[in-house]
């Protein structure tokens, strides 16, 4: 059992990890070549890879019914096309830690609106947690001074991140049903796949082609570790985790990927820690575990 908790906690730390590093490679690659392009290159080595798993773990590709099409199709439009739009469009001007803290209140969100539309327990607790961490998001925006934001507005760069938590907020909550009748490997791979079929008119529209020849080497390893290793890997990792402890023990280490965003960001890209962005960051990841406590 003390092996099994080991290897588990290493799996969802390594997750975490490659999950904070997605924000600096993302910020790497989208110096080089064009959002789409950046995006259908993550998913497309993402998609081979959580075929390769599927195949490896079921011993083929799970074939989708009828009626599941459109749902699955659902999840690639909003968490794999509109999020990679969000997440490649906005890292081209705004920081990589910045935006990983202010995506940090997506499980807020996703608590909130699980309340309205699914009756989930919602109190007093909960509600305080989601204010402390709406107003951390504020005052990493805002540089420390959420008031600004009524006079000056939200920037198009933090706009965008913002985009990155409606998307992935759709996606996690149209996953709840499709889940029910696909394990998650398969609904992952699914919906990889297709949002990559999306992906393609947008990254050919863009320029891809020349993208492609253009990518030097580094670019390459910022590709290859988004689709092989941020995407395929630790999604696995982190859903064999959540077999062995359940998903409430494993959901509190997402806490830590802003918090590994923000060193990487810091040693990787040289980007300051400010006083707004530390205690911003500190009231998000604050928010969140109260929102998400037993």
């Amino acid at each position: 059992m003390k092996k099994s908790l080991t290897y588990t906690y290493v799996l969802l730390i390594t997750s975490m990890m490659l999950w904070g590093g997605t924000w600096v490679a993302g910020r790497v690659l989208v110096q080089y070549i064009h959002p789409m392009s950046a995006a259908f290159l993550r998913f497309t080595f993402a998609s081979a890879t959580l075929i390769l798993m599927c195949w490896k773990t079921e011993g083929r590709i799970p074939r989708l019914a009828r009626h599941e099409i459109i749902p699955v199709l659902g999840l690639g439009a909003t968490g794999v096309f509109a999020y990679s739009y969000f997440f490649f469009t906005g890292l081209q001007t705004t920081s990589a830690g910045r935006a990983a803290l202010i995506v940090a209140c997506i499980p807020v969100c996703i608590s909130v609106l699980s309340a309205v539309f699914y009756k989930e327990r919602f109190g007093p607790i909960r509600i305080v947690g989601a204010l402390i961490s709406l107003v951390g998001v504020s005052v990493v925006i805002a540089n420390g001074s959420p008031l600004a934001l009524l006079s000056e507005g939200v920037s198009r760069g933090d706009f965008l991140i913002l985009g990155c938590v409606a998307s992935w907020t759709a996606y996690t909550m149209g996953g709840r049903s499709v889940t029910k009748t696909l394990s998650p490997l398969t609904s992952v791979a699914w919906s990889c796949i297709f949002g990559t079929m999306l992906l393609i008119p947008a990254a050919f529209a863009n320029g891809l082609i020349s993208d492609i020849s253009n990518v030097p080497p580094v670019g390459w390893v910022c590709v290859v570790f988004l689709g092989v290793l941020a995407t395929g890997f630790a999604y696995c990792w982190y859903y064999e985790a959540i077999s062995i402890i359940g998903a409430s023990r494993s959901g509190i280490f997402i806490n830590t990927v802003p918090i590994f965003a923000v060193v990487m960001g810091f040693f990787l890209l040289d980007e300051p820690i400010h006083l707004s962005l530390a205690l911003g960051g500190f009231m998000v990841i604050t928010g969140v575990y109260l929102t998400n406590r037993q």
